[in-house]
């Protein structure tokens, strides 16, 4: 690979401290901190993204390149370091955080000009670990290097993985904090993306009043990431936040889009690109439940649970705003865009919802049909990808109960299928003012609802073949990931089993996912 190509031109642009030291401490006035990987004498790759490392400019990788996968054997240009950033934890101040287990090795700019930061996750205790070890289990390692992969393949903007290695240690965990701590397989992996900025870099140097390096910081931002933005002065900070306050809404109905709910929507686990970011205790959306969170942590007020997103987004960008307001000084614009968020989330929310159904535009009486829908499928108890795909199944004279019986989480009796048959005849109703023909209207759907995603239940079952040295389901689970919109291993495209109800890892986890 071209490591060698590899630079560090964020800690370059700021203060930080050149210590290389990974005790845990505060480090006031600074944007990251120098450390070293762990160092793991014994890696073993389990997997390397080759399509990323060839679009990024990495190249193929040789043997020896598994040393630096794993954080060890370091060229000379490389220089580690972890950032420091600040944020909101379940709705409350948390002062100082960072790059707890996550190491910055720079960044690369392929032959198009496009920038991509590398970082290892798992590879050592940082400045910013707080009493942690900075190591990464194996089963939260595969989640999120599936999960990311899948996110992209879905045509939803996120970090990515390029690759995976065993580190030859095992790692302590308490999986669901409840007091039974054991050792697990640690694993080290690294995500790359445009930029790993959040919401919390901005307000940690906010709340310390050291606004010279906000505005230094927020104009590094835009000038390498927003090249759209040409204002000078004010007018550029409010332009700026115009567009994350865009960017977030519009990935938040992705999420929707898909049935995504990622768990723990911190603000400093917020990018500031609108990119999905650190997955953690995340689910695929099985029965459809606006009130479903997959983090124990964030029992029993479910503050982040799946309907909730939309609100906690703009929560969390009221956050931002008020860390930058020393730049913009201008409570009323702020206010506005803001109390403007919702019409413009909604709005792109029932287009996104339009395309599900197969209409081509939104009309009059769509946004009840809308809220019928979400009552019919909390009711019934409906899985929601497998519903939009039985949905392009139907026509006039179709079985209902034949074609849902196998899409709802509860047994569908008399009065249930009645009620499908009731909200069929609606939908048929509304189907029949497109302008566009039924065939064209389920290319719409199809484009929009995707014929597999990445459930818990299959990752539970991966990353124990996995531990027991196997790795077929992983290759069958990359291939299908790759073309999400297609049924490639109809094994993978049923609903969860209810063998696997209430399992820890495939309903609920915990932040130690």
């Amino acid at each position: 690979m071209n490591i060698k190509n590899i630079k560090q031109p964020f800690i370059e642009n700021f203060p930080g401290d050149f210590s290389n030291n990974p005790i845990q401490r505060n480090t006031p006035k600074v944007l990251f901190a120098t450390v070293a990987p762990a160092g793991f004498s014994q890696p073993e790759l389990i997997v390397f993204n080759k399509d990323l490392s060839e679009e990024t400019g990495l190249g193929t990788p040789e043997k020896e390149d598994i040393s630096f996968l794993a954080g060890s054997d370091l060229p000379e240009n490389i220089r580690p370091y972890a950032t420091a950033y600040a944020g909101h934890q379940f709705g409350s101040w948390a002062g100082q955080l960072g790059d707890g287990r996550a190491i910055f090795a720079g960044e690369i700019i392929n032959n198009l000009g496009k920038r991509t930061e590398i970082q290892w996750k798992g590879a050592g205790a940082t400045p910013y670990s707080r009493h942690a070890d900075g190591r990464a289990v194996l089963r939260s390692s595969v989640r999120e290097y599936l999960m990311s992969e899948a996110m992209h393949h879905l045509g939803i903007l996120t970090t990515r993985a390029l690759s995976l290695c065993f580190t030859g240690e095992n790692v302590v965990r308490d999986m669901m904090y409840n007091g039974n701590p054991k050792e697990e397989k640690g694993a080290v992996m690294i995500r790359m993306a445009e930029s790993f900025l959040r919401f919390g870099h901005f307000e940690l140097i906010s709340a310390q009043k050291e606004y010279k390096t906000l505005q230094d910081l927020t104009d590094f931002t835009i000038q390498n990431y927003f090249p759209q933005i040409i204002s000078e002065g004010i007018q550029k900070y409010k332009e700026f936040f115009e567009t994350v306050c865009r960017k977030t809404a519009n990935l938040m109905v992705e999420w929707y889009r898909v049935g995504f709910v990622h768990g723990v929507m911190n603000t400093d686990n917020m990018s500031i690109l609108g990119l999905t970011i650190d997955y953690g205790p995340y689910s695929m959306m099985d029965e459809y439940d606006l009130n479903f969170t997959p983090n124990t942590t964030d029992l029993p007020g479910r503050r982040y649970a799946f309907g909730k997103q939309g609100q906690i987004a703009q929560w969390n960008l009221w956050q931002l705003a008020n860390a930058l307001y020393p730049l913009i000084k201008d409570e009323k614009f702020l206010e506005d865009v803001l109390n403007n968020f919702g019409n413009h989330f909604w709005g792109a929310h029932d287009q996104m919802l339009c395309k599900k159904f197969g209409f081509e535009e939104l009309l009059d009486g769509d946004e009840e049909f809308f809220t019928n829908w979400q009552g019919l499928m909390q009711e019934l108890r409906l899985d929601y990808t497998l519903f939009f795909k039985q949905l392009e199944k139907t026509d006039i004279d179709s079985d209902l109960r034949f074609l849902f019986e196998n899409v709802s989480y509860t047994q569908l009796d008399d009065e249930s299928v009645n009620k499908l048959k009731d909200f069929i005849g609606k939908y048929n109703a509304r189907l029949s003012v497109n302008s566009i023909s039924k065939e064209e209207s389920i290319e719409l759907m199809k484009k929009s609802n995707p014929a597999f995603i990445l459930r818990n239940y299959l990752l539970f079952e991966c990353i124990e073949e996995i531990e027991n040295g196997k790795t077929e389901m992983l290759d069958k689970l990359i291939m299908a990931l790759k073309d999400p919109y297609q049924e490639i291993y109809p094994e993978f495209s049923g609903k969860r089993p209810s063998g696997y109800d209430g399992i820890s890892g495939c309903s609920m986890l915990s932040c130690s996912s």
